[in-house]
């Protein structure tokens, strides 16, 4: 059963957590085996003061740069809010764009989201998570789909998605409900990113030969 928390209670622990934040104000971001990552979190409804808010989200933000990722949700730095921040704009060769659908992904905050698939089509990559460090898995994801969030303010949104964007939201998304990306992959697929050399781009079709999934 998850643990329920009053306004008071997330406030409080936002405020012990953004004391962890080092003077970047880049925050621990906790591990596979973590409680919170394994909790439903709760719906965001103006728990915090805006201030507090605020500043959670400038770490946040600055936490899933320093990782480096493209995207953080407020489990993974050990707060059970259903709050993320997500961000793509590094650069990657033209090829690997291509094959993954990979576009740019402006910084952008979501609360409380939820995704359904637009269409039947579907894609199948590797991804890692910033809570299982050094590991990355094959997962078939839906690779359209429509997105529903708030943002900060409380305004309601909706959202297509599609490629490696649409696998963004949905992995970060999956954390507010205590799903891991793990739990949704190949897991002979799993490799360790010291052997990421043998899978020239990330390749699927050849990891699959190596490994036999």
């Amino acid at each position: 059963m998850n643990t329920r928390y009053s306004a008071q209670d997330i406030e409080i622990l936002v405020r012990e957590v953004l004391e962890t934040a080092n003077d970047g104000l880049v925050l621990p971001i906790v591990q596979l085996g973590h409680p919170v990552l394994r909790q439903q979190a709760e719906a965001y409804d103006h728990q915090l003061p805006q201030e507090l808010l605020e500043e959670l989200l400038d770490a946040m933000r600055q936490t899933m740069y320093d990782a480096p990722g493209v995207g953080l949700a407020a489990p993974q730095v050990g707060i059970p809010l259903q709050i993320a921040v997500l961000e793509d704009l590094y650069p990657v060769p033209e090829e690997i764009a291509a094959q993954r659908e990979r576009e740019p992904l402006d910084y952008f905050e979501i609360f409380n989201p939820a995704y359904v698939a637009a269409t039947d089509r579907e894609a199948v990559f590797y991804e890692g998570c910033l809570s299982f460090e050094g590991f990355q898995g094959v997962v078939t994801r839906p690779a359209d789909i429509t997105a529903t969030y708030q943002d900060r303010d409380g305004q309601k949104i909706t959202r297509n998605f599609s490629g490696w964007q649409a696998r963004i939201f949905q992995h970060e998304t999956d954390h507010l409900s205590g799903t891991v990306y793990i739990d949704k992959a190949v897991t002979r697929s799993l490799i360790n990113e010291s052997e990421l050399w043998r899978h020239e781009s990330m390749d699927v079709a050849t990891a699959q030969k190596v490994l036999k999934f």
